[in-house]
């Protein structure tokens, strides 16, 4: 059961890791004004994650031009799994 509960734990870390980099590519493809988010590769990474980013962007506006929710999503994404991590190191050694 305990190694149930930290491959639980190390999943949801890797899962977030990985969210964290689509997001990273996202804010990076954002630069490009002529980019056509209809595509097939830039709509599946915008259905993943405007979303969430969305949640940040109602409530910090761009300022001056510059969306700073981004970065606010990104952060708390890495505290969740700075939070998670030691959950999946107790786990492990539990019993």
């Amino acid at each position: 059961m305990d190694a149930s509960v930290a491959l639980l734990f190390n999943a949801l870390i890797t899962f977030v890791n990985i969210y964290v980099v689509l997001l990273i590519i996202r804010i990076l493809l954002s630069w490009f004004p002529n980019l056509n988010w209809y595509d097939p590769p830039f709509s599946i990474l915008s259905q993943l994650t405007d979303p969430y980013l969305n949640i940040f962007r109602s409530f910090i506006p761009p300022l001056g031009g510059i969306d700073f929710s981004p970065i606010l999503a990104i952060f708390l994404l890495q505290f969740i799994a700075d939070l998670l991590k030691p959950l999946a190191v107790r786990a492990m050694y539990m019993f």
